[in-house]
């Protein structure tokens, strides 16, 4: 298994929004060592990086599902759920889905994750 190391960085919603506007006028360039996902709070990282998602990434690690249906069987969980989950760890970059023959599959694209944070970090 390849492990995949993705720096994450909390920053609040007010602060990433001046970042982005700032990245996108030319006025500042991403740091190659900066965090390539942002989070707003802590507890907004722990509701997407927490232990049921945790189980579900290793789950698709370990049995690499080729379809939503495979995955709610080995999971335990239901499509629509999973559909959810799935769609917001896209979002953050945590996995891709791609799509064969119709079927929905999940591939974990960060394995690890070390965190970046502090009172005047993003300014």
């Amino acid at each position: 298994m390849n492990t995949k190391v993705v720096k994450v960085g909390i920053i609040s919603k007010d602060d990433y929004r001046k970042r982005t506007i700032a990245i996108a006028k030319g006025e500042y360039e991403p740091k190659k060592n900066e965090p390539k996902i942002w989070f707003e709070s802590l507890s907004s990282m722990a509701q997407i990086l927490g232990s049921d998602n945790q189980k579900l990434l290793k789950l698709i690690i370990d049995h690499q599902p080729r379809s939503l249906a495979e995955l709610e069987r080995i999971s335990s969980r239901k499509k629509s759920n999973l559909s959810r989950t799935l769609k917001t760890l896209e979002r953050y970059g945590i996995v891709s889905l791609s799509i064969d023959n119709g079927n929905l599959i999940p591939i974990v694209e960060a394995t690890d994750f070390k965190v970046q944070f502090g009172l005047h970090y993003g300014r």
